[in-house]
């Protein structure tokens, strides 16, 4: 029997998607954006069967810290940490930012690792 994880969006991962669809809808077409959210939500699902099948973030990995994973799906990055049937949702992307200090910003000032 495979285990069902909980996903949550923290409130900043919520912002991410709305900015980004935004954004998406006003420079390319709200259809561009509609499927951005429908690519990102089908990822999400995903992680209530599969969570571990995210890698390590290679920033964070660089530094020794392995609690966080990443999904893609290019050129974005959902960035999530599981916590016993928890997954959540902390970061949503675009991978061609410098991850390194949005990263670093985001999670490793916020988050006691």
């Amino acid at each position: 029997m495979t285990t069902r994880y909980t996903v949550q969006l923290t409130r900043s991962a919520e912002r991410d998607l709305a900015t980004i669809a935004g954004y998406l809808a006003q420079s390319a077409s709200p259809a561009i954006a509609a499927a951005f959210l429908d690519t990102m939500l089908d990822r999400i699902a995903e992680l209530e069967q599969f969570p571990e099948r995210g890698a390590i973030p290679r920033e964070l990995e660089a530094l020794g810290i392995t609690s966080f994973r990443q999904l893609s799906a290019k050129p974005w990055r959902i960035i999530y940490r599981i916590s016993e049937t928890t997954v959540t949702i902390l970061l949503i992307a675009d991978g061609r930012r410098d991850m390194q200090t949005l990263l670093e910003q985001r999670l490793l000032r916020s988050t006691t690792l």
